[in-house]
């Protein structure tokens, strides 16, 4: 008997961490419904994490997205988008009605998906580390080639407003109700996208009790809001380059050119 009962502890034992990281994975439907092969049809999506119908859902690492087909076409979830197509990271293939398919989302980032044969139908997911993202923070300054995804802590929803390349600054709006409780931002801004020092604006009054701390590539401020703020500004002393690395090989040989046809031009003369 009391071999039967050491066995059994060392079982619930040992499943104790697979059950921990069993919780700590989700599983979301998107569920597809009838009428969705129809580019006039209300909605393509439906989540059921939050009753979203937009396409666009936010999860963390380690989450699993399963698309349901309710419709009565067959469908296909691919990774990329109508514009640029498949970029091969997951593709469901044809599937029909009545029929599911399933991706775990291992890494961060911002992940867009639509469907083959009825392009007009797009998505897009969000996986985070636990914190929320605004993708592609950069990519209306210079020539657009290097932005990066900002992640942020918060009890409402940040978007970008503008990029001020000339004042060093992005500017960041509030753009839904805040959750009541902390009011306090914590905004992850990598280095190479702004560095400090920094002067911090909301709502045109300038802050002197925000919080900055360095963190391996990253400025982690910490920000005190209220909870009718709407516009925070954060101004640095570098930008994200107005030039991406493209435009700075063009403007290389356009020099080099430059300097080769003068000096034929001066050995004619």
């Amino acid at each position: 008997m009391n071999v039967i009962l050491l066995l059994l502890s060392i079982t619930i034992l040992f499943s104790i961490p697979l059950l921990i990281e069993a919780d700590a994975q989700t599983s979301y439907d998107v569920n597809i419904p009838t009428g969705a092969a129809n580019p006039d049809a209300t909605y393509f999506w439906q989540s059921e994490k939050d009753g979203s119908t937009s396409g666009i859902i936010e999860i963390m690492v380690g989450d699993t997205i399963v698309w349901k087909n309710a419709d009565t076409a067959a469908h296909t979830v691919t990774s990329g988008t109508a514009s640029d197509g498949p970029d091969n990271l997951f593709d469901s293939g044809l599937f029909a009605p009545g029929k599911s398919f399933s991706y775990k989302f291992t890494e961060t980032g911002n992940y867009p998906y639509f469907c083959l044969v009825h392009e007009w139908m797009d998505g897009s997911i969000t996986v985070t580390t636990g914190y929320s993202i605004i993708p592609n923070v950069g990519k209306q300054a210079g020539d657009g080639s290097i932005f990066f995804d900002v992640e942020y802590d918060f009890n409402g929803v940040l978007s970008t407003v503008a990029i001020d390349e000339q004042q060093k600054s992005i500017t960041f709006e509030i753009v839904s109700d805040m959750v009541s409780g902390n009011n306090d931002l914590e905004l992850r801004l990598p280095s190479e996208l702004l560095d400090g020092p920094f002067v911090v604006w909301v709502d045109d009054q300038k802050l002197s009790d925000f919080e900055h701390i360095q963190d391996d590539g990253l400025n982690v401020l910490l920000v005190p809001l209220d909870a009718d703020s709407k516009i925070i500004t954060i101004v640095g002393t570098s930008i994200v380059p107005e030039f991406g690395p493209m435009t700075m090989v063009i403007l290389a040989v356009s020099i080099v050119t430059m300097v080769f046809l003068s000096q034929r031009f001066k050995t004619r003369i």
